[in-house]
This record gives structure tokens, C-alpha cells and sequence, in this order.
């Protein structure tokens, strides 16, 4: 029984930059829809939307700054980014209110419920595939695993306390929690494993150059 072919080096590198650029602008756009909806955001998105209503400054905005706020914590942790870690800070954020500039507002019920329910399914494909590009975790993502190396403690212990503190700092600030963040918590795991299954990229069989630190079992925590 033959070997099937291995994709060419090359086209396995565009391939994994599209799915890393193209899953983090969807995860921007997701984040937007469950802006648009009302009915409540993702944990760190409560926070980012609490911070953007008591700064003046954009939801994108925010997010960007807390994206590089959480990665200078890498450094004391002596976690490592890589190209996807660095893009996530930026791209999210400006995918973000590029679609919150070209919603229109939505006030029926159905129609609200149906952009929270599409961002949260477009989340969990936005991390499929940006995380199974290989490109290295996001900060958020980081955070954890880097406290999980240096404490010993669970990274489902160290997600629980450190999402619940977002979510109560981002509520307190004026964030919205809701309907939207219940099924988010919810959904984004299982929603998550199945994109990442879907969107794989194999391996290259020569190994070739490591870019990034952390596995898509650890980045899927969160991003």
C-alpha cells in the first residue's frame, strides 16, 4: 500500500498563512456580531467592551491594547511568541471595528439572536483555524499556559479564575453579559475541536523550522 503524497513545502506555508490571516479577521468579525447582538460577549470581549465604554476609544482599540498589555506578561512567564501571537494582538482588533463600521444596527429580537448565534459559531471556526495554522497561541492563551508552567496549577483552574475576573472587572466597567456569554461558554469548546479536526494542516514529514511555541490543544483554551 503506497504513501499518500506530502503537500509541497510551499504551498503547505500559504496555506497555513491564509488560514492563520483569514481565522483571525473572522474571529474580529465574530466578536463584532456578538457586539452587534446585545445579548452578551465573549469573557475577555466583556472586559474589552467595558474598557472601551469608560476610555472613548473603539472596542478595537481596546482589544489591541489589552492584547499587548497580556503579552508583556509573557516575559516574566519566559513564554515565546510566534508570527500568529503577534498578529492576533493586531488583527482581531482591526477586523473588528472594520465590521462594526459596516453593521447596521439591529434592533429585532430574531435578528439579534441570529448574529449572536452566528458569531458564536464563527468564533469557534475563526479558532479552528487560526489555531491549526501552527503559528503560535495567542496572549491570552499564553497567559495561561505560561502561569500553568510556572505555578504547576491546572490550566482549567488558571482559564475558570482568570475568565471569571474578566468577566466581573468587564461586567463592573459596563460590559454586557448575557444570554451571548452562556452560550459562548457553552458552545466554543466543542465548536472548536471540530473546526481544528476539519482544518488540519498535516505536518511537514522533514519537521522543518519551528515558529512558534504551544500545541492546538493548549491554544484552543482560549484566545
Amino acid at each position: 500500500m503506497g504513501s499518500v503524497p506530502s503537500e509541497p513545502p510551499r504551498r503547505r506555508l500559504v496555506r497555513r498563512l491564509t488560514q492563520l490571516y483569514g481565522g483571525l479577521a473572522l474571529y474580529g468579525v465574530s466578536s463584532a456580531l456578538l457586539v452587534s447582538a446585545g445579548l452578551g460577549m465573549e469573557p475577555w470581549g466583556v472586559l474589552h467592551q467595558g474598557l472601551a465604554r469608560r476610555s472613548g476609544l473603539t472596542i478595537g482599540e481596546v482589544t489591541i491594547a489589552v492584547g499587548v498589555v497580556v503579552l508583556l506578561l509573557w516575559i516574566p512567564l519566559r513564554q515565546r511568541p510566534g508570527l500568529g501571537t503577534v498578529s492576533n494582538v493586531f488583527a482581531v482588533g482591526l477586523a473588528m471595528d472594520a465590521t462594526l463600521a459596516v453593521l447596521p444596527a439591529t434592533h429585532a429580537l430574531w435578528a439579534r439572536i441570529a448574529l449572536m448565534a452566528g458569531g458564536v459559531v464563527l468564533n469557534g471556526l475563526a479558532t479552528g483555524l487560526y489555531i491549526a495554522a501552527r503559528f503560535g497561541p495567542g496572549p491570552r492563551d499564553g497567559l495561561m499556559t505560561g502561569l500553568h508552567a510556572r505555578t504547576g496549577r491546572s490550566i482549567r483552574l488558571l482559564r475558570t479564575c482568570i475568565e471569571v475576573a474578566v468577566v466581573v472587572a468587564g461586567f463592573l466597567l459596563g460590559g454586557t453579559v448575557g444570554v451571548g456569554t452562556v452560550l459562548y461558554a457553552l458552545a466554543i469548546g466543542p465548536l472548536a475541536q471540530l473546526f481544528l479536526r476539519l482544518c488540519a494542516v498535516p505536518a511537514s514529514p522533514r519537521g522543518g523550522t519551528v515558529v512558534a511555541v504551544g500545541t492546538p490543544r493548549r491554544a484552543i483554551l482560549r484566545r
